[in-house]
């Protein structure tokens, strides 16, 4: 029997959580348990040795604010339905070898968001296989649900109900396929799919082209962050277009990050240079010959692209210009 679950807000976003659950049970869900964090309730500060006591109820308005130190970028997290990632890595969980594996190559990458095939993998529907959610916690991860596989509007609607059943949240990814070759979006699907879940409450993050118009539509609908290819689905050939990748980030007021198509550390740099937001991969990592090692490799290059992204190119030049004065040498 499914529980019966209430709509709060937290930090601005509406949220639901199942009826009874206490602030310290919402502080678990979001991944907080033990850190340093500041918690109001309907605009009051809520003492830390208080919050097995606050019971919460529909409507709650909730503000979590977390103290982060240790040199982790306070100050530029990426924020996706009004939580904050220090992280700007997601990352996917298929084609590794076994979750052992899978394990160790998402802790590898620092990613806080990790994306799960609703269609394609045991998140607790099958008792007797092995369950992903064992090895990516959701009180450690964001746990995005995709609709990976649907190529229609009735199966990737159908898919993330499910999800939010399971999964308890209404963040999701989602992703209408139009050709089983390219697993190029249809982009005409996509769309009205977007507009049904905005209307139903969800969260939607949508995969898409890397067209600047379809991404404005998609925002405009109301879709909390587009995320353009850069190639098709697990090909590896890196930003086919970056001219139209940094014209859909101009244009933008959602976070736009890159989805499918990166291929080697590199490819996340150039992403993040572009000014993304994030990048999300996973079979440049899996189908690495050390998906671990590519996993760390990976959570550099978005660092220091993103840290290039900030700090702003020099300028390109036809000629060349010395590197050290030519005034007051002595020959």
């Amino acid at each position: 029997m499914t529980a019966e679950t209430m709509e709060i807000i937290v930090n601005g976003e509406p949220r639901r959580v199942v009826r009874g659950s206490t602030l310290a049970d919402l502080i678990e869900a979001l991944g907080l348990t033990g850190a340093r964090i500041a918690v109001e309730r309907n605009q009051r500060i809520v003492p830390h040795g208080r919050y097995r006591e606050e019971v919460l109820t529909p409507g709650d308005r909730i503000e979590v604010v977390r103290a982060i130190g240790g040199g982790q970028p306070a100050d530029d997290p990426l924020i996706i339905a009004g939580r904050r990632y220090a992280s700007r890595l997601l990352v996917g969980t298929g084609k590794y070898r076994d979750l052992a594996q899978t394990k160790a190559a998402i802790e590898a990458s620092g990613a806080e968001i990790v994306t799960v095939a609703i269609r394609r993998t045991n998140i607790g529907q099958n008792a007797d296989e092995p369950n992903l959610l064992d090895v990516i916690p959701p009180e450690r991860y964001t746990i995005l649900p995709n609709t990976a596989g649907c190529y229609t509007v009735e199966d990737a609607v159908r898919t993330c109900h499910l999800a939010r059943e399971l999964i308890g949240h209404s963040l999701v990814k989602l992703e209408v396929l139009g050709d089983e070759k390219t697993l190029y979006p249809d982009v005409v699907a996509t769309l009205e799919a977007a507009r049904i879940l905005v209307e139903d409450g969800f969260q939607v993050m949508v995969y898409t082209n890397d067209d600047p118009v379809i991404a404005r539509k998609l925002e405009d609908i109301g879709c909390i962050a587009v995320m353009p290819l850069a190639a098709p689905i697990g090909s590896g050939l890196g930003i086919r277009n970056p001219y139209n990748i940094r014209t859909i980030v101009e244009n933008a007021s959602v976070p736009i990050l890159v989805d499918a198509g990166v291929g080697t550390a590199s490819d996340a740099s150039v992403a993040m240079e572009l000014g993304c937001d994030g990048v999300l991969m996973n079979t440049a990592i899996a189908e690495a010959r050390q998906p671990v090692l590519m996993a760390e490799a990976m959570k550099l290059a978005v660092e220091a692209g993103r840290k290039a992204y900030l700090a702003g190119r020099m300028p390109r030049r036809r000629y060349a210009s010395a590197s050290s004065p030519l005034d007051g040498i002595f020959f």
